[in-house]
């Protein structure tokens, strides 16, 4: 429960951190290699899935008596931010070294994002 709010919390901020430095300190070389609306794109499903670790946790607490909700929120929580490690991760990476083929990882984030949708509806159902 702890580990989601805290986690969520730490993404929000290093969100605000990474969205503040993209469009400053960063802006000019996101603009020249291209790159700034993947990097856009990687703060925004960051700060959405922040969010949604907030939401798992709380949601922990309020459901702390049912097991079975337990078990499928901390699934979905895992699956939130493995989801944010591997999409935007694997953009940030993109936008500061290059390498393109990280391109065919990002995917995987964004099906385990969705899966912990998933998960987060079945939980509560």
């Amino acid at each position: 429960m702890k580990f989601f709010i805290q986690t969520g919390a730490l993404l929000g901020l290093l969100g605000v951190g990474l969205g503040a430095f993209g469009a400053h300190a960063l802006r000019k070389m996101l603009d020249e290699t291209g790159r700034a609306a993947t990097f856009e794109t990687a703060v925004k499903y960051q700060f959405y899935h922040a969010l949604a670790l907030v939401l798992v946790g709380v949601l922990m607490q309020l459901m702390s008596q049912n097991p079975m909700a337990l078990k499928w929120l901390n699934y979905a929580g895992l699956s939130f931010l493995g989801g944010v490690l591997i999409f935007s991760g694997s953009l940030y990476i993109l936008c500061f070294s290059g390498i393109t083929w990280l391109g065919a990882i990002t995917p995987i984030g964004g099906v385990l994002m969705i899966l912990g949708w998933a998960l987060l509806f079945w939980a509560v159902k």
